[in-house]
């Protein structure tokens, strides 16, 4: 009797060792699979930045010259907008003058398709 229960006893702890072993591969397996995870995340956020940085390259190359010629564009219409109120500043008081004398100095005379009693 005594070896059986000896037997069950070395069954038993056999078992046991057979279980820790099973879960320390389980918590190996996990931290591979976590760290596999990691570097996968790694690898893939490298690639997205090195993509980002072609396409900024790129669009940097396609809109560099109508960066510049937008700039340009806004230049050549801030020049106009002050000859325009350079223009308007010295002319006004000449025209404003011209537009009252249109206005005040009327010379009534009868329209020439105007008949007088039927001549």
């Amino acid at each position: 009797m005594a070896s059986q229960s000896q037997g069950i006893q070395q069954l038993l702890q056999a078992e046991k060792r057979a279980a820790e072993k099973v879960s320390e591969a389980r918590k190996r397996k996990t931290r591979r699979l976590k760290q596999a995870k990691e570097e996968a995340q790694a690898e893939i956020e490298q690639y997205r930045l090195h993509r980002e940085q072609q396409f900024k390259a790129k669009e940097a190359a396609a809109l560099g010259s109508h960066g510049s010629s937008a700039s340009e564009v806004d230049k050549e219409t801030q020049e106009r907008i002050q000859k325009i109120q350079e223009s308007y500043q010295r002319n006004k008081e000449e025209i404003l003058n011209q537009l009252l004398s249109l206005v005040y100095d009327i010379q009534p005379e009868i329209h020439k398709n105007y008949r007088m009693n039927g001549l």
